[in-house]
């Protein structure tokens, strides 16, 4: 069975990669599963492209195996594109996720309804020594609400509501969540670039 790195300490993501590489006889491992332990990768990069492929060369030079790895945040359209590949630490580099949101929350508060578009993105990237590195682009599109709301998902999924529904992402159950989602439209598009590890 071939086998592909994931680059997550993660163990929720981990699992949800494992159970997607799965079908395609492809045994997905963590970070978490793997020695000797990987140095932390600098996400140096302008974007959410950048910063994968960063993630994903890099492991793969190190272990001289198959690894994906993926970038992903947040993108609102009247903040010019903010938070984008500062997501995680919009607030500052300790930032918790209340403090993100409570940060995009006061630069949206007299920003209207109509204004406030924004779209989650997930950027996946392959990386095999040797072989060209390819990736895939994810979005769940969506606005930012006047309020936080619901207790399930984590960063800023209180305060999204994705197009089509008048609930926040931390309303929706993990299932309804997990068909709508930015990471689960990337895996939907790489569906097909899969043989290039065969």
């Amino acid at each position: 069975m071939k086998k592909i790195i994931i680059a997550t300490k993660n163990k929720g993501k981990a699992k949800e990669f494992a159970a997607f590489f799965e079908a395609y006889d492809i045994q997905a491992v963590s970070l978490l599963d793997m020695v000797p332990e990987i140095h932390d990768i600098a996400e140096t990069g302008a974007t959410f492209i950048e910063n994968a492929v960063i993630k994903a060369e890099e492991t793969a030079n190190f272990y001289q195996q198959a690894v994906l790895a993926d970038d992903s945040g947040l993108v609102i359209d009247a903040l010019d594109g903010r938070p984008g590949v500062y997501s995680a630490r919009y607030a500052g580099e300790q930032a918790t996720d209340q403090a993100n949101i409570d940060k995009v929350m006061s630069e949206l508060a007299e920003v209207p309804l109509e204004d406030r578009t924004a779209r989650f993105v997930c950027v996946l990237a392959i990386a095999e020594p040797g072989k060209e590195t390819f990736h895939q682009i994810g979005y769940c599109e969506g606005k930012i609400a006047f309020e936080q709301k619901g207790m399930n998902g984590f960063g800023y999924d209180p305060i999204f509501i994705p197009n089509g529904y008048e609930l926040t992402m931390a309303e929706l159950s993990a299932d309804e969540k997990n068909k709508i989602s930015h990471r689960n439209d990337a895996l939907e598009k790489l569906q097909a670039y899969l043989s290039v590890l065969k």
